[in-house]
């Protein structure tokens, strides 16, 4: 196993036998650029294929490699799940079926530069009208209800600090993690860079995206608003039950609009996202 990993990154799984083994070789290798120690928390949660078999065939083969499978299905669930037993000073997730080795890295890369900050992926380009349109909306909505400065709610690889200990009790096991992540980096004042990426491709598995998990999100973020964030079960593993071994851009700084109350500043770098039942998040 990694000893004293720098970069924790955890990947929600959910029926992706198809491509997991590809996809983590790609991540290992493209990570293996930063030289410094990584570890990459494969999550399966829910999957009705092979996807647990070979996580953890690849968790015997690569000390880097660790499983901790979630007690049940759902994208937070599972990214909380991830971040509960992970080890590096600096954690982030990603939706493993849509972010490239490259872009991976080049997150990994700020993260690394930017050890003070958030940072988080803006994706540039959505396939489709209706993506375009759908995440458009959603963020719009979010930018409106809570007052946010990004443009990408649902857009990852996501990193922070480990000291910014609010982010490691996010409470949403659904896909409004991603919103109460950015509504948690804006109330306690973390600033944020947002990163911009242009990929687009899905390395495989079919898209949980449909109308009525769109619904969920824009009904999901005014329920947010009205309302404390209560969906969580806190049933997440202390870290020991994770098994290790098996288991260019400008900088620009963005005002809180006068609530000096909150405090905090988000930085932009000068791209959307959205899943609801598996791993692979509803995201614009």
């Amino acid at each position: 196993m990694t000893a004293s990993p720098v970069l924790s990154i955890v990947l929600p799984v959910y029926n992706q036998a198809d491509h997991l083994a590809a996809i983590v070789q790609e991540y290992r290798r493209e990570l293996d650029r930063l030289r410094r120690p990584c570890e990459l928390i494969l999550v399966p949660n829910g999957c009705r294929d092979r996807s647990v078999e070979i996580a953890h065939r690849l968790a015997d083969a690569h000390g880097d490699v660790r499983v901790a499978e979630a007690s049940r299905p759902g994208w937070g669930h599972a990214v909380r799940w991830g971040i509960a037993v992970a080890r590096g000073e600096i954690v982030g997730y990603t939706n493993l079926a849509r972010t490239s080795a490259a872009d991976l890295t080049l997150l990994a890369i700020y993260a690394t530069a930017y050890p003070e900050v958030v940072v988080k992926a803006n994706r540039k380009i959505r396939e489709g009208m209706s993506r375009r349109l759908g995440a458009l909306l959603y963020n719009l909505e979010c930018r409106a209800l809570f007052d946010l400065s990004c443009w990408d709610i649902n857009g990852t690889p996501k990193f922070f600090p480990r000291r910014f200990d609010r982010l490691l009790a996010l409470r949403r096991d659904d896909d409004l993690l991603d919103l109460e992540f950015a509504v948690t980096c804006r109330t306690a004042g973390y600033p944020l860079i947002e990163v911009p990426i242009f990929s687009t491709r899905r390395h495989g598995g079919r898209s949980t995206t449909r109308l009525t998990s769109a619904i969920r999100l824009y009904l999901g973020a005014l329920a947010m608003r009205c309302g404390p964030i209560t969906t969580g079960t806190g049933a997440i593993p202390h870290r020991s039950r994770a098994r290790g071994g098996t288991v260019g851009a400008s900088i620009e700084r963005c005002s809180q609009r006068g609530r000096a109350d909150r405090g905090g500043t988000c930085l932009r770098v000068s791209a959307f996202r959205w899943s609801c039942r598996g791993s692979t998040n509803t995201s614009f």
